[in-house]
């Protein structure tokens, strides 16, 4: 049903004038339509394609075109970035710095997207680094995070987070945390506690010491989710299962007191979600096949009501009921 049909049906009701409906009709035509999201996701798609179409021209063209003149290519494009979002850019401010230029955040984003090809290629054709691969994962990594901070770029800290976690061996997208890393192994698993327990702490530091408080959700979402799966995967795979419990809860009640204090839907469902799977978990793995349907049956009951509590009542629990 469409606006005009709207305000017909409120008119023969009685429950606004035709004046009135007149009035929000004009609104409605003259407002100005947002296309803000539209244009980021855009430039966003522009830049993956800007570099596939570049990657497929030199690969492409390989034999005519030469290393060295690709290299140079690559080199003076990710310079021009670079130069072009300093020049665009404020002055540091450990609070957010708000951008006059949106251009600058895209351009900057294409300048280290273009640092990795140039570094990937260099490895691939020279071996610059030779087998040290871990030296090739920091240099990018150390550069995104000076970005990030002095250009005030949260895509840019997502980049580096990532490059951190690839150095000590783990994937931290949210949605290839599990398939990606070998949380069976005992190694691995740790690496990624260790790792998201430090990287929600330096989330939290930054909203306690000001420094750049708006990079502390980045920071939380990915450590705290990796820290979270990984604690899960320990309870399921490993034999401490009460050292793995106690971690899960722990991050779980991490997300829900973090979604109070920054009134986000998202943290407190992922601490509730994590919350259910461990106590699931823990209370269905020991029991024999003879009680399992009973219990599942009551469970779920339960469970289902627990559910509608909670969709009842989340507002309360964010505290931003009125």
């Amino acid at each position: 049903m469409n606006t005009q049909s709207i305000l017909r049906e409120l008119v023969s009701k009685e429950i606004i004038s035709e004046r009135q409906a007149s009035m929000i009709s004009e609104y409605e035509t003259a407002k100005p339509l947002s296309v803000h999201w539209e244009l980021r996701f855009m430039l966003y798609v522009g830049i993956l394609l800007f570099n596939s179409g570049l990657g497929i021209i030199i690969y492409d063209n390989i034999d005519s075109i030469g290393h060295q003149a690709i290299i140079a290519g690559i080199a003076l494009l990710t310079a021009a970035c670079f130069y072009y979002a300093y020049r665009k850019s404020h002055p540091y401010s450990p609070d957010e710095v708000l951008n006059s230029s949106k251009l600058q955040e895209y351009v900057l984003l294409l300048g280290c997207v273009s640092f990795l090809a140039l570094e990937g290629y260099l490895q691939f054709q020279y071996k610059l680094f030779g087998s040290r691969y871990g030296l090739a994962v920091l240099i990018p990594t150390v550069l995104f995070f000076a970005c990030a901070y002095r250009f005030d770029h949260r895509g840019v800290l997502s980049m580096a987070v990532t490059g951190l976690a690839s150095w000590l061996g783990l994937t931290i997208a949210p949605l290839s945390v599990v398939s990606g890393n070998n949380l069976t192994d005992l190694k691995i698993l740790n690496s990624a506690i260790v790792l998201g327990t430090l990287l929600s702490v330096t989330g939290w530091l930054s909203e306690k010491l000001r420094i750049k408080k708006h990079f502390s959700y980045t920071y939380i979402f990915l450590g705290g989710n990796l820290a979270a799966l990984a604690a899960l995967s320990g309870l399921i795979n490993q034999p401490y299962k009460v050292v793995y419990a106690i971690l899960s809860f722990a991050f779980c009640l991490f997300f829900v007191l973090n979604a109070r204090r920054m009134q986000s839907h998202l943290f407190l469902l992922l601490g509730v979600i994590y919350a259910y799977i461990t106590v699931t978990y823990l209370i269905f793995f020991r029991i024999s096949e003879d009680v399992y349907f009973s219990l599942m049956t009551v469970y779920l009951t339960v469970s289902s009501i627990g559910v509608i509590y909670f969709l009842l009542n989340f507002k309360k629990i964010l505290g931003t009921a009125r």
